[in-house]
């Protein structure tokens, strides 16, 4: 009776672990997206886990010299970010007294890759290219501004992007009194 029990829970394991599920979704840019995880509006796919299999030890060597020729072209597969946020100055926050010098603050999930940059662009305008995180725009003055980020490669391709943040800046005015 042992034996049965055990024979049947391996088969039901080895059933299971044979189909994977995923969740397929697309963005708002219209890129497809693919995780373990559940994601809002995402569609339920399962994956066929084994692999094929080969009759022959030719075949297999032929397949593994196909592969190694394929692999040396082949590029880098593209990193994705889940987020990248501007945190400070926050949207429609009025910033008082700046004295010309903006101090922005990103928070990017995953953390930011060595070998990708941030790109800002200050009211529509590429304004600096850095890898940090917390940097600084120089010469904002009064009036309504916006800032925009987004995350590049090596190449300079652009990985992903930022929702543009307005803020306004507000400059008090020191008035002396007529003699």
């Amino acid at each position: 009776m042992r034996n049965i029990i055990y024979v049947a829970s391996v088969v039901v394991i080895s059933a299971q672990m044979a189909m994977a599920q995923a969740y397929k979704w697309v963005d708002e840019h219209g890129v497809i997206h693919f995780s373990d995880k559940p994601h809002t509006n995402a569609e339920i796919i399962y994956l066929d886990k084994t692999s094929p299999q080969t009759t022959s030890g030719v075949e297999s060597t032929r397949l593994d010299e196909n592969l190694e020729q394929i692999s040396t072209k082949v590029q880098p597969a593209t990193r994705w970010y889940e987020s990248i946020e501007i945190v400070s100055p926050s949207p429609e926050e009025t910033l008082w007294n700046l004295e010309g010098v903006l101090h922005v603050a990103l928070f990017v999930t995953p953390t930011l890759q060595k070998q990708d940059r941030i790109r800002v662009y200050f009211d529509g305008e590429e304004e600096l290219t850095t890898s940090s995180l917390s940097f600084e725009v120089h010469e904002v003055w009064r009036g309504t501004h916006n800032i925009q980020v987004e995350i590049i490669d090596a190449t300079g391709r652009m990985i992903t992007r930022s929702p543009p943040s307005r803020f306004y800046v507000q400059q008090n005015r020191i008035v002396v009194p007529p003699r």
